[in-house]
């Protein structure tokens, strides 16, 4: 009975644990490389109104299937409280740091090729994340870097625009 109450309690324990980040990023690029797309990998956690925001918007019928057919998206979840550490993705935080987010504020965003060589972040030119765009500067730079990271065209471009300036 007691090897049996420790297999369970195993099981629901891994149940609850999420995939590394490393794992993510290598199944992101292999599925980049087979697609031939770029990939989209957003930090984000339970608790940040911003993230879901962006989420939202990405996931917005008007404009999900631009996203979709441009990018393989995945989301890393870090900084999240105590009760919900769990909700993390192992080596998510190195990775962020790895690319200097620790300190850019979540959502914070890279766009890579399927190589795994990064494109572009979420920082504008003047070094401060732009996380999820709403300000209009904001989506105006969000926009350029999707430009140069797809093949979005203007048209395409300008539903994103007006999803993420709503």
């Amino acid at each position: 009975m007691r090897k049996f109450l420790i297999l369970i309690l195993l099981i629901t324990c891994e149940s609850y644990a999420q995939e590394s980040a490393v794992t993510v990023l290598n199944n992101a690029f292999e599925e980049g490389k087979k697609e031939s797309k770029n990939i989209f990998i957003k930090f984000s956690a339970s608790w940040c109104k911003p993230c879901h925001i962006m989420t939202e918007r990405m996931q917005n019928e008007s404009v999900s299937e631009l996203f979709e057919r441009s990018y393989v998206i995945r989301e890393l979840i870090i900084k999240e409280y105590k009760f919900n550490k769990h909700l993390e993705n192992p080596g998510a935080i190195e990775i962020l740091e790895k690319y200097k987010g620790k300190r850019a504020g979540i959502p914070f965003w890279l766009i890579f090729d399927p190589d795994g060589n990064l494109l572009t972040d979420s920082f504008n030119l003047k070094g401060r994340n732009i996380g999820n765009p709403s300000k209009e500067k904001h989506v105006e730079t969000f926009l350029s870097k999707l430009k140069e990271t797809s093949s979005l065209n203007s048209e395409e471009l300008k539903k994103i625009s007006k999803v993420f300036n709503n």
